[in-house]
């Protein structure tokens, strides 16, 4: 393992200055984002057959985090932890968004509330200019007055979809462009939310250090790829819709090699570059368009949507352009939640006063380690395994499930007033512990084997549980 350091002495020093200063010292922050790429999706992370040359080398020349965890298992509750530094459920955004059609459980009514303060708005108070491109999935009334747009919740500028590229990856017509349609863009969708990427950098009227988020749709269904790389997959894939899902990634690392080179030719001496997933793999067939989903787990258990570690542990890589920092692979414990104290920690600007979940990665940038000041707590009550509770904590890992009385909870969207005392009032019952330093696969529950690490946390999760119980939002339709 190839080490370097890096002496945060003099970043620390930005933040005595005014929230309003700029300083040389703040680097550019880009922030990419894949959807439901797999663990092992990455030839780096030990997919046998996509080849992903461009991210291999972010991750050989940067951090490669192979305990790296998204917010949720899906969509929406993931992009909203990642923006805000604090578990989704506080947000009141606990599945992915639909549209919206009026339900009973108040779905239709979900969406990422001007109250909550985002990474965007906080960096521009210390002088940032900021960029969303790609996928938004943050509100059910998308570009819309009823709800806030990315504009809103501090993006300068935003290229973006509602949901999914449609009406699939291949010339998209469904992209927003600050509050206007663009219409059918001919491309495919990485390649065209790079192409903006880059367009908002070369036509940036100011030198502020930037923001920059780059949400892809890839490998997400409905999966299209160029043929070229379709047909470079054929001889190695078992069949068409295999092909064409090793090609969507491996157009993916294409864009992202554009984006990098880019940036390693105009603002290579300063600019710290995240790049991860929303959540874990698609299966294949799950649903009616699933029919491409072959992203790879690794040697995860379970899939997306679960609790288990494929639902949420994902491929992480960290590269700081022109900064010696550590090089080399971490098994660090570290969450997208963790990007926003970070970025307010390297950038001068001042956290939100409110409770969040992250907390800075600064000491992880500096030597390849971090331990957790907090443990990384899941709730998620649509979980298609049983245990819908799920707690992180240095090398162990507890899961249970939820029961009232006789009865295991079902599952459930989203939670408001018709159903918040039966999902407060359930019980934390059949938990089991992992050793995740020696079992990433969980196929071993180890709480009998180590009783006394095993009521620790099931002690630690309970509470930790009942404070996030606490600061859920809880939606509620007023009469009309």
């Amino acid at each position: 393992m190839k080490t370097r350091f890096l002496t945060l002495s003099a970043l620390a020093a930005v933040s005595l200055l005014p929230s309003c200063a700029k300083n040389e010292t703040q680097p550019n922050i880009v922030v990419i984002l894949c959807d439901d790429l797999g663990y092992g999706d990455l030839s780096s992370f030990g997919h046998p057959v996509i080849q992903t040359p461009n991210l291999d080398k972010l991750a050989a020349n940067g951090l490669k985090m192979t305990s790296f965890y998204s917010a949720a298992p899906v969509c929406s509750p993931s992009r909203a932890g990642l923006l805000t530094g604090r578990n989704p459920n506080r947000a009141g955004i606990y599945d992915f968004i639909p549209g919206t059609k009026k339900s009973e459980d108040c779905r239709d009514m979900v969406h990422l509330q001007a109250g909550e303060q985002t990474i965007p708005a906080m960096l521009k108070t210390v002088g940032y200019s900021t960029c969303l491109s790609g996928k938004w999935h943050c509100s059910s009334r998308f570009n819309s007055d009823a709800q806030p747009t990315p504009g809103k919740l501090g993006f300068d500028h935003w290229f973006a979809t509602h949901n999914n590229a449609a009406p699939s990856h291949e010339n998209p017509d469904n992209f927003i462009r600050n509050g206007e349609e663009v219409g059918e863009i001919k491309g495919f969708s990485c390649q065209i939310v790079v192409d903006e990427a880059l367009s908002w950098l070369q036509n940036k009227n100011s030198d502020n250090p930037f923001y920059l988020q780059v949400c892809f749709h890839e490998p997400h269904e409905p999966i299209a790829s160029p043929q070229d790389l379709v047909q470079r997959y054929h001889p190695l894939a078992e069949n068409e819709d295999q092909a064409q899902y090793f090609a969507n990634v491996a157009n993916m690392d294409k864009a992202v090699g554009r984006l990098v080179e880019y940036l390693q030719e105009n603002y290579g001496e300063n600019t710290l570059i995240v790049f991860s997933s929303d959540n874990g793999p698609e299966t294949l067939n799950r649903y009616y368009r699933a029919k491409r989903s072959y992203g790879s787990p690794g040697e995860l258990k379970g899939m997306k949507l679960w609790t288990t570690e494929a639902g949420f542990r994902v491929p992480g890589i960290l590269y700081w352009m022109g900064k010696e920092s550590y090089s080399g692979t971490t098994d660090a414990v570290v969450s997208s939640l963790d990007f926003m104290p970070t970025f307010a920690e390297i950038s001068g600007a001042t956290l939100p006063d409110r409770e969040l979940d992250g907390q800075s990665m600064t000491s992880l940038i500096e030597t390849g380690t971090m331990k957790r000041a907090k443990p990384l707590t899941w709730a998620f009550y649509n979980a298609l395994n049983e245990h819908r509770v799920a707690m992180r904590t240095d090398d162990w890992k507890i899961l249970c499930r939820l029961k009232n009385d006789t009865t295991y909870l079902p599952m459930i969207n989203n939670l408001y007033k018709g159903n918040e005392a039966f999902v407060k009032e359930a019980d934390l019952v059949d938990f089991e512990l992992y050793n995740m330093n020696e079992d990433i696969s969980e196929a071993e529950n180890v709480a009998e084997k180590y009783p006394e690490v095993f009521e620790q946390m099931k002690t630690q999760l309970k509470s930790e549980y009942a404070n996030l119980l606490d600061g859920s939002f809880i939606w509620e339709r007023k009469e009309e």
